[in-house]
């Protein structure tokens, strides 16, 4: 909420995320995991700012969608699914953990079916504006996170291998939607939740 008070009306800011789910710091998780807590810190922040609030919520819970409902319900006006996964890797060499604070997050296509399962979980709970995150890496992948309601997709951990990743997988998504003669990316937003199950 400070910060958020800090950065009102700071020229070029269009609106601010909420990270309230980063296994990567000792207490990160702590507000993801409670939809109270997570509600608690999103009414600050609102009360803080007049700007857009976008909540990024962890696939790490129970029940993502009773998150999900929790911080809408306190004023969030989009949605940043998901965080990464918690995971570790262990040193044979040492035997002890790699990591300084022994588990960390997991990102990068392993995560992207979570991910994907957490859009269309949430679509189906809330309605607000998604945001997909978690292995994106082509422009399939873009399709498949729309098809399971999010509105717009971030490029996270393929930028840390290439950093000209987002805009292949734009150039991708442009190729993909030519030979599949989709006219508009909004058509297919949410469509998976339409579509007959085999």
């Amino acid at each position: 909420a400070e910060l958020a008070s800090m950065i009102e009306g700071v020229r070029g800011v269009a609106a601010i995320e909420v990270n309230v789910s980063c296994p990567n710091v000792e207490g990160g998780l702590e507000f993801a995991q409670s939809p109270d807590l997570a509600a608690e810190v999103t009414g600050r922040v609102k009360e803080r700012t007049t700007l857009p609030v976008i909540v990024k919520l962890s696939p790490n819970v129970t029940d993502i969608a009773a998150v999900a409902a929790a911080v809408v319900s306190a004023g969030a006006d989009a949605l940043t699914l998901v965080n990464t996964l918690i995971g570790m890797t262990i040193d044979q060499q040492t035997a002890r953990p790699v990591l300084g604070a022994k588990r960390g997050g997991v990102s990068g296509p392993a995560l992207k079916p979570v991910a994907l399962a957490a859009v269309y979980r949430v679509y189906e709970a809330v309605r607000v504006p998604i945001i997909g995150v978690g292995g994106i890496t082509t422009g399939e992948d873009v399709l498949e996170f729309l098809m399971a309601g999010a509105t717009a997709v971030q490029v996270g951990t393929a930028n840390f291998a290439d950093p000209q990743a987002a805009w292949q997988v734009l150039r991708d998504l442009t190729g993909l939607l030519r030979r599949r003669r989709i006219a508009s990316l909004r058509d297919c937003v949410g469509i998976a939740h339409d579509s007959p199950t085999n």
